[in-house]
């Protein structure tokens, strides 16, 4: 699966890309789009990303279980990969409890019967993955789906996730990024975004497992928690981070930039990159 999607990748709200950005992104050589924000069932970014490019992977990070019907998924799915054969990788996942309001059946039931479902629909195995942060998914991600998709977690996450997983299953690590190298500039456009998270049970119970502090953890997050979950420096800097996940055992690295103008910082992390041109 690496083949496929590349080393490096990019993560966007599934909004967040244009056919035109797309072109660009695979001509820097990235290998993969990662459409994320809980993209609908019909998938009606995906086409026109996969148009306006030649070989780049397109995935969901992640299709919620509990707004997209597995049915309607599976035919958006079967749609695209008779257009698109072998590039697009259906990502699927329970997301946050706090906002889905679901408690008459357990997340993981859920989960398996929604893979259930998804074999019944004769979406492969090897086409798609799991949201998974936790042993327990894990283990599913790599019985039921090509691998595994966390987020908002560091190196160390994808240690214990690689050993969890195996070898033969894809492993995606996503990782945020702001290219600046002044530290505080850098963690103020980092706690933008990174403390929305630190509300969210599954994320912040996984940041307390792998020894971040209570202290850590408050909002907005120590400097040590957002440097951490958002690379900051320099291009040769943040590739150098991103590089700790795949010494960790990640096949991919999903990269979300979150400077404002994102396409320009890609352009910049993608000279310290070995990407294939």
């Amino acid at each position: 699966m690496t083949k496929v999607v590349g080393r490096y990748g990019v993560w966007r709200g599934y909004k967040g890309f244009t056919p035109q950005a797309a072109r660009e992104i695979e001509e820097l050589g990235f290998g993969a789009l990662w459409l994320g924000g809980s993209p609908p069932a019909d998938l009606p970014e995906v086409e026109s990303l996969l148009e306006a490019t030649d070989s780049l992977t397109v995935g969901t990070s992640i299709v919620n279980i509990w707004t997209a019907p597995a049915d309607a998924v599976a035919e958006s799915f079967h749609r695209i990969e008779q257009r698109f054969p072998g590039r697009f990788l259906l990502g699927i996942g329970v997301g946050h409890r706090e906002a889905n309001g679901a408690d008459a059946i357990k997340p993981y039931d859920a989960l398996v019967r929604y893979l259930d479902e998804l074999d019944a629909a004769g979406v492969p195995k090897e086409s798609r993955a799991l949201a998974a942060l936790g042993p327990r998914v894990l283990k599913l991600a790599a019985e039921r789906t090509a691998g595994a998709l966390p987020y908002l977690a560091p190196p160390e996450h994808t240690r214990i996730a690689h050993e969890v997983l195996g070898a033969d299953a894809l492993l995606v690590a996503e990782q945020k990024v702001v290219v600046d190298d002044d530290p505080d500039r850098a963690r103020a456009i980092a706690r933008q975004m990174v403390p929305m998270y630190l509300g969210l049970v599954n994320y912040v119970s996984n940041l307390r497992r792998l020894g971040f502090s209570e202290e850590d953890l408050a909002t907005p997050g120590s400097d040590r928690l957002i440097d951490v979950l958002a690379v900051n420096g320099t291009p040769a800097e943040i590739a150098a981070g991103l590089a700790e996940h795949v010494a960790a055992g990640a096949d991919h690295v999903a990269i979300q930039v979150l400077n404002e103008d994102y396409l320009e910082a890609l352009r910049t992390v993608a000279t310290a990159l070995p990407l294939e041109r």
